[in-house]
């Protein structure tokens, strides 16, 4: 019974690795990608059987829509996640500065206000 919680203990503590090289629960974009790669092989190979009856052939599409549907699925969602960092790091600096700024003559909020009420 210790036994059996020590390993259960051990497995939760332990992330799961695909082909032991890629942390798949730790890797933005990892299990989207493999999983829409999986599902593209199936219908890739799967589509190509019904269509000509060669297994052999079928086999090698099926790897081939495994590996084209994980990169370019890899691909756009690692696009997506560099440009909401981005996006994410202009909102920062931005609110950094609102903050600094503020009440201040850096102000350009202040300026603008400070224009239209001379006039």
């Amino acid at each position: 019974n210790i036994y059996i919680s020590y390993r259960l203990q051990k497995l939760e503590a332990e992330p799961f690795k695909l082909l032991g090289i890629l942390d798949v629960e730790n890797i933005p974009c990892a299990r989207d990608s493999i999983l829409y790669g999986s599902l593209g092989s199936v219908v890739a190979g799967l589509g190509h059987f019904l269509l000509t009856s060669r297994i052999r052939k079928s086999c090698d599409v099926g790897v081939g829509g495994f590996i084209l549907v994980t990169l370019g699925c890899w691909f756009h969602c690692r696009y997506n996640h560099a440009k909401l960092r981005i996006q994410e790091r202009i909102a920062r600096e931005g609110i950094k500065n609102k903050i600094l700024y503020e009440s201040t003559h850096l102000d350009p909020e202040r300026k603008q206000t400070n224009g239209n009420n001379s006039n």
